[in-house]
Order: C-alpha cells, then structure tokens, then sequence
C-alpha cells in the first residue's frame, strides 16, 4: 500500500522542503521506496535542461526511486511570486487533473510518496481555488511544517484550525529552525507544544545548507507509521 503525506507551512521560507527532505530520508532509511512530490514551484530558474527549481531538484536528490523532473514538478513557474500570479504571467491554468496524474503516476513507483505544497495552506491555486482544494479532494493526509520564528504561533494555531475543519487526517507538525540563534525559539516550541495538541514529529535545527544535510535522525517515523 502506498503512503501519501501532503506537507504544508505556515508561511513561505520556513522549512517546508527542508522537512520533505528529512522524511524522505527517514523513509529510505526505514527499507521505504520513497519518493518527493512538489508540482507547483514558483521562481525557477531556466537551465540547459530547461526551467527548475531547487525545491524539486532537491526532493530527486532525496528520492530513491528513478524519476525525472517533470514528474517532480509538473508545474515549474517561472516568476517568484504566488502560484495564480505566477501560472496567470504565463497565460496558463493549473489543473487539478494533471496534479493528480502525477501523484498517481508516482504512487505506482513508490510507497511513501511526500507531496510538498507552496506557500501556506490557503495559497491560491488560480481565480476560484487553493492548494487545500486539490489536498481535500485527494484526501491527503497533511502534515504541518512550523518555521520557529516570531508570529509563528498565531501562524500555525491558525493554520491548524483551518486544516481541521476540512475533516482530512491530519497526523502531526514538525518544527524547524528557519533563523540561525533566533531569540526565543525554545520558547515557541514549548507554547506550541502546549496549545497544537497534535504530535510533535520531530525538531530540525538551524543548518548551513540544510536542504543538503543528512536530517533523518532528527524525526520520529514510527508516528507515522502508526497512523496507518
């Protein structure tokens, strides 16, 4: 049986690609064929082999199954902004039915299969609909990525809420350090701790170059996989 995970953040920059990476190594690490998802990047860059994203690259790299790009990341958007403003720039649409062809596709290959989102739960996807819209109808189970950092506890109550509404599974949050000796940190995860009341999956700390480290040790899986 396949296992599917969809990690969201409470904002931009704070660890979501970071923590995809970590459980996909925790996967691998576990006998899993693991593989990263992250269909809607904004900001890519145009190279040799086209337009990609470090994002993505970085999930292939920590991925153990044999796969392109383009099955990473169906949608490499060129201007570093929203996903609506940046697909709209391009005079496209994002369809849902081609995010769900690839997680399909890679649910095939794999059996731990990790979708990253973009931006925050409610980032627009287009005119009518967000991310959590496509999470919903796939019936995703989600896992919330905090990034320690001031405002992060109002960002991530809210968000929360907001994701228990829909009635989806959802299975814990990770906390991770975005800033190098941030003031205060060890204190917003203790108030999290207290007020989430959700499993705390594991605390990744600031790294120079993290989305490149080995991050594995630094969750528990075996929450996870108690959830199934």
């Amino acid at each position: 049986m396949t296992q599917y995970f969809f990690i969201t953040g409470t904002d931009t920059n704070i660890g979501k690609t970071i923590a995809t990476c970590a459980l996909l190594q925790a996967a691998i690490h576990s006998g899993y064929l693991a593989v990263g998802y992250k269909p809607v990047a904004s900001g890519c860059t145009f190279t040799s082999d086209g337009f990609r994203h470090r994002d993505g690259l970085a999930l292939m790299d920590n991925s153990n199954v044999c796969i392109n790009y383009n099955q990473v990341n169906p949608y490499p958007l060129r201007s570093p902004t929203a996903p609506h403003l940046a697909i709209h720039d391009e005079g496209k649409l994002i369809d849902f039915s081609i995010l769900s062809a690839g997680l399909l596709s890679l649910g095939s290959i794999a059996n731990w299969v990790v979708v990253e989102g973009a931006g925050g739960w409610l980032t627009p996807l287009g005119e009518k609909y967000s991310y959590s819209d496509w999470v919903i109808m796939e019936n995703l189970p989600v896992i919330l990525v905090v990034g320690l950092k001031l405002g992060c506890i109002n960002h991530a109550l809210l968000t929360a809420n907001a994701i228990r509404q829909t009635g989806l599974n959802f299975l814990g949050w990770i906390a991770n350090h975005p800033i190098k000796n941030n003031y205060r940190a060890q204190d917003y995860l203790i108030a999290l701790e207290k007020r989430l009341n959700l499993p705390l999956l594991g605390v990744i700390p600031w790294i120079k170059n993290a989305i490149d480290a080995p991050l594995f040790n630094y969750l528990n899986l075996s929450i996870l996989e108690k959830s199934y």
